[in-house]
């Protein structure tokens, strides 16, 4: 009977242990600060400020201007920690950082729930209905002034890549481009195209069928049929046969002598 009891009382006190440590351990890290995963929210400080502004009062538009400027942050952060949150995960697993890290991940998250219910509230005071579109503005801002930013730094990139690789391409200036002249047609500009143009002009004014530019390319024969030469005479023996090598000659016709008695 004692060889049972002491195994039982061994992992009894294991266990008792281990549930007095964890009590402890967590009524500690509850009181405890962790660092600040993002340090300080300077918009959210000056949309405050401006808010408890009295004498004068701020203006309504610089109040939604500084509202949608917080809300761009927001949006910046949780971008931010959806893209940190797996990386995180995955080294605490290693073993490769500490629980401190996580743990300010986790409150940050939560302080930022915490920041996206109160702006969208914010948002409401100003226009009904607001709240929903807020986020949804402030990404578009944000996408905009990141392109806007990259165009502007083209220049100084350049010249920067240009000073150290030196000039690489060289500026090519294109022909300027010639008008398509026709075959036949009246140069443009001859007294030939600007009685055309007047007359072209006359006739949709009246309302007649405009007549094309006269040219002097032959019309294309239907089917692609080439027309004969002009200048070759057509065999006149062709219709007959006669002039065509591969048929045999005629055979020779002896004249029949007549039977009548005066000839």
């Amino acid at each position: 009977m004692a060889s049972v009891l002491v195994p039982v009382l061994y992992i009894g006190i294991v266990i008792g242990s281990l549930l007095v440590f964890s009590h402890f351990y967590r009524k500690r890290n509850a009181g405890k600060l962790y660092e600040l995963y993002f340090p300080s929210h300077p918009e959210r400080d000056v949309y405050v400020s401006l808010l408890q502004q009295t004498d004068p009062p701020a203006h309504e538009a610089l109040l939604k201007a500084a509202l949608l400027r917080r809300a761009m942050t927001d949006v910046s952060r949780v971008v931010k920690l959806r893209e940190d949150k797996p990386a995180l995960q995955n080294l605490l697993q290693k073993g490769s950082i500490g629980d401190d890290l996580w743990n300010s991940l986790l409150q940050a998250e939560k302080e930022l729930e915490a920041e996206i219910m109160e702006v969208v509230a914010e948002a409401n005071s100003f226009v009904e209905g607001w709240g929903t579109l807020i986020f949804q503005t402030a990404g578009e801002t944000l996408a905009t002034e990141k392109m806007r930013s990259i165009f502007d730094d083209t220049a100084v990139a350049r010249a920067k890549k240009e000073q150290k690789y030196g000039k690489v391409g060289k500026t090519v200036e294109l022909p300027a481009a010639q008008p398509m002249i026709i075959p036949g047609a009246p140069s443009p500009g001859s007294p030939a195209a600007v009685m055309l143009a007047q007359a072209q002009a006359q006739a949709k004014a009246q309302g007649r069928p405009i007549s094309p530019a006269p040219t002097s390319t032959p019309p294309k024969p239907l089917g692609g049929l080439t027309p004969p030469a002009s200048g070759r005479p057509e065999n006149p023996a062709s219709s007959d046969g006669e002039g065509d090598p591969r048929r045999p000659p005629p055979k020779s016709v002896s004249p029949r002598r007549s039977t009548h008695p005066l000839i």
